[in-house]
């Protein structure tokens, strides 16, 4: 009943126009023109508009652009800078046109704001890591081609990005970490310093003289390439077990040469005991038994 009463009221509103242009087309046409005029100054207007503030944009940008080069910032960080505030001035603009044609903007500002904060909700995570990675940019803990330990992996960085970090472990397994993960974790940065020292130890016997032991070797450690001279090789007693003492063995050496030092000075500690005829470190048990 409700849409047959909609369907005869729409038909009246028909006839009503109709009547109403065939009694006065005249000022029928003096209204479409005079709205016509209207839409048209709103459209020259809007795209005036569009012309104008694309060129005020683009001044913007190369400025920033200045601005991010002169102070010397990572060209990651001052890519991804850039391209957000395109946007967000875009979309200021993309603002300003609709009030030109005459729509309420605050409603849209609403929108957006509650979109962001959906957004941000739902990619907190997501901008957890892009905070951390904009921070190790800018901070620079580590930086490509240094050997770390953080967030659980050991290797060697090979990006550092805007959400993760790739790091290329030591038995070059590719390893994709978050930033935030990284930034909220111990940094160990083993290429931070021009030096790294290296640490073995090596067993003696009991009989085995400890100052002739580290006479011995620190010959054959002084010969090995690519350490440092200062500081030198150390050599000492470090600990006593039931084989006999052992000695700390700690040569110096940058960090791109680790592991050949750290190998060469194993060879090293043979070869000096070897050559010395020192015998072989052995566990001594004194075994006593009481008669009942």
């Amino acid at each position: 009943m409700r849409f047959l009463l909609a369907a005869a009221d729409a038909d009246n509103k028909a006839v009503e126009l109709t009547n109403a242009v065939t009694e006065n087309p005249s000022g029928l046409m003096d209204t479409v023109i005079s709205k016509g005029v209207d839409i048209g100054v709103m459209i020259l207007g809007a795209i005036i508009a569009w012309i104008v503030g694309g060129w005020i944009i683009r001044m913007i940008m190369k400025l920033f652009n200045k601005a991010m080069s002169a102070k010397g910032m990572d060209p990651t960080l001052t890519s991804y800078l850039e391209t957000s505030l395109s946007v967000i001035l875009k979309v200021l603009l993309v603002v300003v046109i609709l009030g030109i044609f005459g729509i309420e903007t605050t409603s849209f500002a609403a929108i957006f704001a509650a979109a962001g904060v959906a957004i941000g909700m739902a990619w907190s995570g997501l901008l957890a890591n892009f905070a951390a990675g904009v921070f190790l940019i800018v901070l620079r803990p580590i930086k490509v081609g240094d050997f770390i330990t953080a967030g659980g992996v050991t290797g060697t960085v090979r990006e550092i990005g805007l959400f993760v970090t790739v790091i290329d472990q030591m038995d070059n397994v590719k390893a994709i970490v978050g930033n935030n993960k990284i930034f909220s974790d111990n940094i160990q940065n083993f290429s931070a310093n021009p030096y790294r020292r290296v640490e073995l130890k090596a067993q003696l016997n009991h009989g085995v003289d400890y100052k002739a032991a580290i006479a011995a070797l620190k010959p054959k450690l002084a010969a090995i390439p690519n350490l440092v001279s200062d500081p030198e090789p150390f050599v000492d007693i470090v600990e006593f077990n039931l084989a006999g003492p052992v000695l700390a063995v700690r040569p110096f050496c940058h960090n791109d040469y680790y592991w050949d030092t750290y190998f060469a000075t194993n060879r090293a500690i043979k070869d000096a005991f070897g050559e010395a005829g020192f015998p072989v470190p052995e566990t001594h048990h004194n075994v006593s038994t009481k008669a009942a």
